[in-house]
């Protein structure tokens, strides 16, 4: 975790990153939209729970966990900002009227069901259920992060997926988080080391879906589908398979590459890395054929 010290986007410097490929060669982009750990020192002053609790809600190491798509000439977007401070898998003004001083605008939503849990787009607490902040935030906080921070890492995050669509005739995002292992309760996906969201097959061409869960099992990981975790906001904004657009969320079994206590990377995280660099290559390799065409015609 890195403290900065301003507290507005300056604090995080930049507040995301693109990493680009050498050669943009796949129709895909890659998109870590919680992995942020950067926490600005007076963000941490306002809260009530001490550095390592905020980041009970930070999908730790998965950006590093992805970087390998890079070399298979994707880009890989990811937030500096930490999920605990702007949740960018929201819709951009899901607010909790009981979070702030003042009116909030009258078209934010504020009855839906991620707010009513305490997850909206500035979280009322982090992923364990305890309360973040020590007081209420003034109104006009929450629409200065929307603004300097929500709206350009989608007006980005768009641009990205658009330009995929245009160079190759279709964009597949992946959308990659990690999921505490206690999250999974105690149905069949209690043992499951991935979950794969497609909003019930709305959001991505099935064959995408079906050829990392066959690759994901063949290495002997269990895979479950849109249980408990079908995607948020990203996956079912981005996801329109009818423009050929596409977008498949990821979860990941924290428990596979690190402790979930202290967030340290154990000897798991190296395999786990090389294994999803060999599904994604190999994904790759059936879609990008299919993609050729448009590419050698401009």
């Amino acid at each position: 975790m890195s403290p900065s010290q301003p507290d507005g986007p300056e604090a995080f410097d930049p507040p995301f990153v693109v990493d680009e490929p050498a050669q943009h060669a796949i129709p895909f982009v890659f998109n870590t939209p919680h992995s942020g750990a950067h926490y600005p020192v007076s963000f941490l002053a306002s809260s009530r729970l001490d550095a390592l609790a905020l980041r009970r809600s930070e999908d730790a190491h998965v950006d590093r966990l992805f970087a390998s798509v890079v070399g298979l000439g994707a880009p890989l977007m990811r937030a500096n900002f930490p999920r605990a401070y702007l949740d960018v898998n929201r819709e951009p003004y899901e607010l909790d009227p009981r979070m702030f001083a003042g009116r909030l605008p009258s078209y934010a939503n504020t009855r839906s069901m991620r707010v009513a849990g305490g997850l909206g787009t500035v979280p009322r607490i982090v992923a364990d259920g305890q309360e973040i902040y020590r007081e209420r935030l003034p109104v006009e906080e929450a629409v200065r992060r929307i603004e300097t921070l929500y709206k350009p890492y989608h007006r980005t995050l768009r641009g990205l997926i658009h330009r995929t669509a245009r160079t190759f005739g279709r964009a597949f995002l992946i959308d990659c988080h990690s999921m505490p292992s206690s999250s999974l309760g105690r149905d069949e996906s209690a043992q499951a080391d991935f979950v794969l969201g497609d909003r019930f097959a709305t959001a991505c061409l099935p064959s995408l879906v079906e050829g990392v869960e066959s690759r994901l099992r063949a290495l002997g990981y269990k895979v479950v589908r849109n249980k408990p975790y079908a995607g948020g906001f990203i996956t079912e904004h981005y996801g329109e398979p009818g423009l050929g657009r596409h977008a498949l969320q990821i979860e990941i079994n924290r428990a596979l590459y690190m402790n979930e206590q202290s967030l340290a990377l154990t000897a798991g995280f190296a395999t786990l890395a090389d294994n999803l660099a060999d599904v994604f290559a190999g994904v790759a390799a059936e879609t990008v054929e299919v993609s050729a065409p448009r590419m050698a015609a401009e």
